[in-house]
């Protein structure tokens, strides 16, 4: 079977709120010299999706500006960083054997070659995204994942949320027998690093609401706090030894009365700012206990290899909140921004 001239595609034309996502039919794009085309199975719905539409990350030096994950969105854009699907084309120096492959599309861009890049820009913000039957990415971004027991709606929601707590857990160099706190535990950064901490060997403990502290013990932490109540004493009872690496996308008040209760030389990773992005802090906390505060955006290569090994083996099981039809973006979109599900949110194109 062949590749169609045209497919259906979710796209914005503006920032806004979820009446700017619009399904129209777009030219299927053509792979270019070093890229393939993927038939999309999958793409799962991140924050990113949200914030890119609404323009909420803000620039340096103007905090309120409206902007894409790293500047400008060039519109129209098509959303969507994680996608799952098979090769069906490839361009100009590109081996035909990714032809009928499994694959899960890496959605970063680097700002170098090399296993230890940095990401600056993100598929559905700096270049079009899977909220389409069809995209094109680079082929050495996209990884082989035939063999994985996952679902293709679970690998479809390994990229952003797993590659960014694996990227947290990486930067904060957990070790197996470390407790690490994880902070926004229900939601899908956090329950992906319940389960790769746990993979690790850590002791887990989260931060939850009342109502999803059960489906976080499913997911694999070892004790769960109640985020309405004192969560700082709730924390000094279940671990009165400290905390040696907190994996952080919540920051905010967290922060603050969380910094005491890292042991010495203890790390706090912060990939988000649910919580608040204004924080003031004891210092003392840092410079007297060898304390460090590590910003962690997404991850390298390294560590989506790493990642990608951990889909093919099945040691990880992303849980599946609901799937929608790719026309229903803007329905799926208003559910996530709910927060009132476990898991993450899937369309199907």
């Amino acid at each position: 079977m062949g590749v169609p001239d045209t497919m259906r595609a979710v796209r914005i034309a503006g920032h806004g709120g979820p009446e700017v996502l619009e399904v129209t039919a777009v030219a299927v794009p053509a792979p270019q010299a070093g890229e393939v085309l993927v038939q999309v199975s999958a793409v799962a719905l991140n924050n990113t999706d949200l914030w890119t539409r609404e323009g909420a990350y803000g620039r340096p030096g103007d905090p309120e500006a409206l902007s894409g994950w790293r500047g400008p969105v060039d519109f129209p854009r098509i959303q969507g960083a994680d996608v799952a699907g098979r090769v069906v084309a490839v361009g100009d120096d590109v081996d035909t054997c990714l032809l009928g492959r499994r694959v899960v599309a890496d959605p970063a861009i680097y700002d170098a070659e090399g296993p230890d890049a940095n990401p600056v820009g993100l598929m559905g913000s700096e270049r079009d995204g899977g909220y389409a039957e069809y995209v094109t990415a680079p082929a050495e971004r996209v990884h082989d994942v035939t063999a994985s027991p996952l679902t293709d709606d679970q690998l479809a929601t390994l990229p952003t949320a797993y590659g960014t707590a694996l990227g947290m857990i990486e930067r904060g160099r957990l070790r197996a027998g470390e407790t690490a706190l994880v902070s926004g535990a229900s939601g899908g950064v956090g329950l992906a690093l319940v389960q790769i901490a746990r993979v690790r060997g850590a002791r887990v403990l989260a931060v939850s609401s009342r109502a999803k502290i059960a489906a976080v013990r499913e997911a694999g932490a070892h004790e769960v706090v109640d985020r309405a109540r004192d969560i700082a004493g709730q924390i000094r009872a279940a671990a009165p030894d400290g905390i040696d690496v907190a994996l952080d996308v919540v920051a905010g008040d967290l922060l603050r009365e969380g910094l005491p209760l890292l042991r010495e030389g203890g790390r706090w990773v912060i990939a988000g700012a649910l919580g608040g992005h204004t924080v003031t802090f004891d210092v003392r906390r840092l410079y007297l206990h060898n304390a460090q505060v590590i910003g962690s955006a997404m991850h390298t290569p390294t560590h989506f290899d790493l990642l990608m090994d951990l889909a093919r083996q099945g040691e990880i099981q992303p849980v599946i909140a609901a799937t929608y039809p790719l026309d229903q973006a803007a329905q799926a979109q208003n559910q996530l921004a709910r927060r009132t599900h476990v898991g993450k949110i899937v369309l199907h194109p």
